[in-house]
């Protein structure tokens, strides 16, 4: 190693230190904010997320910020569509529960991909997520339409895959735009209703339709698959 090359070296040490240091940081606080969201899970229900956020001057902005939020301390992405449906009514809450709900995934996966770097390798993470990264962003839609995998789980660990992020962008926009549809549409239902208007029968026959939908798409993707 040449004298000039040794500074260089040097000077590297600490950079990677504080970039490690950054990442368990950031670890941490997930981890911790996920644990107090479990902790308070019991105040965790749409009339009082609702009622928060109609108090702040720009609710929209509002909306955006908890769902990006809680998209990345694992609080069910449907909870924050009825919301949306009963604070915004059935057009602006989907537009905006889909864009929370989007923005929220690419947060997720981001902070993923920026922890991991280079600390699990991609090859390792088994067949699912081979045919992951060969599906693209039919594999990311169709993945997004089974129930059983949480939200925020899903965002995380498609982060650490080699999937190039407008491919996982896309899938889950598309892939969660059927259950988006359906509990922004419930929550819409419950504001008229509570209103005591009759209006909540269009809404809630809406949300059974999507939610159908969503429950059917992933049965004839496997079909198609076999």
């Amino acid at each position: 190693m040449t004298t000039k090359s040794r500074p260089a070296a040097t000077l590297g040490l600490p950079v990677l230190g504080l970039r490690r240091t950054a990442r368990l940081a950031l670890l941490g606080s997930l981890v911790l904010g996920a644990a107090s969201a479990w902790h308070w899970r019991a105040i965790l229900d749409p009339i009082t997320i609702t009622a928060t956020i109609a108090r702040c001057p720009a609710a929209p902005l509002g909306f955006l910020a908890v769902h990006i939020v809680a998209s990345m301390l694992f609080i069910p992405r449907t909870l924050l569509a009825i919301v949306a449906g009963l604070l915004f009514g059935m057009g602006w809450g989907i537009v905006l529960a889909a864009s929370g709900s989007m923005a929220g995934a690419v947060a997720g996966f981001l902070v993923a991909r920026y922890i991991n770097s280079g600390l699990i390798d991609p090859g390792r993470l088994g067949p699912v997520a081979v045919q992951v990264e060969r599906g693209g962003w039919r594999a990311v839609a169709v993945l997004r339409l089974i129930p059983v995998i949480p939200h925020s789980v899903a965002n995380y660990a498609l982060g650490l895959t080699r999937l190039p992020l407008a491919s996982y962008a896309l899938g889950s926009l598309l892939g969660q735009l059927p259950t988006t549809i359906a509990y922004v549409d419930f929550g819409a239902a419950g504001e008229r209703l509570m209103l005591g208007g009759a209006s909540w029968v269009e809404p809630t026959l809406i949300g059974l339709a999507a939610l159908a939908l969503s429950l059917l798409i992933p049965s004839i993707a496997r079909r198609r698959a076999g």
